[in-house]
């Protein structure tokens, strides 16, 4: 059973086939699919699930903060269930491509007090961008 079932079991969550296809198929350390291509590979499993289904189920799983929606240049949304577990995310500038990093020390420390204008800051959001080896080739 996935890290996300589990989570989804530990709160209580009504796990219905459809919402259960759908978290099975976020399962993965490095998934960041978009909405159609999870109703694409939920559709695999369970031909019946509605485009619907998979939008309102990841609203959900969204609003629950066991998913966190990503969002780059402008691209579709995309979808990582690493809620969790902090990190960062690498992007290729051509592809989409998203990787999960994990970058060691402090990311708030790179931001000196006087930068801070007196925010509470409570959450760092940094994106590596870069080119795949795919696209480099």
């Amino acid at each position: 059973m996935s890290d996300l079932l589990k989570r989804l079991r530990g709160r209580g969550w009504r796990l219905t086939a459809q919402r259960r296809v759908v978290a099975e198929v976020l399962d993965g350390d490095h998934v960041h699919y978009t909405a159609d291509e999870v109703h694409a590979l939920a559709a695999d499993r369970l031909p019946e699930i509605s485009r619907a289904t998979v939008y309102n189920t990841l609203g959900e799983l969204v609003s629950l903060g066991e998913v966190i929606e990503v969002s780059t240049d402008g691209r579709a949304k995309r979808y990582d269930p690493n809620a969790h577990h902090a990190h960062q995310h690498l992007v290729c500038a051509r592809c989409g491509t998203i990787r999960d990093v994990h970058p060691v020390g402090d990311l708030l420390a790179g931001l000196p007090a006087r930068e801070r204008f007196g925010f509470a800051v409570s959450a760092v959001e940094v994106t590596y961008r870069g080119v795949c080896p795919d696209c480099a080739a």
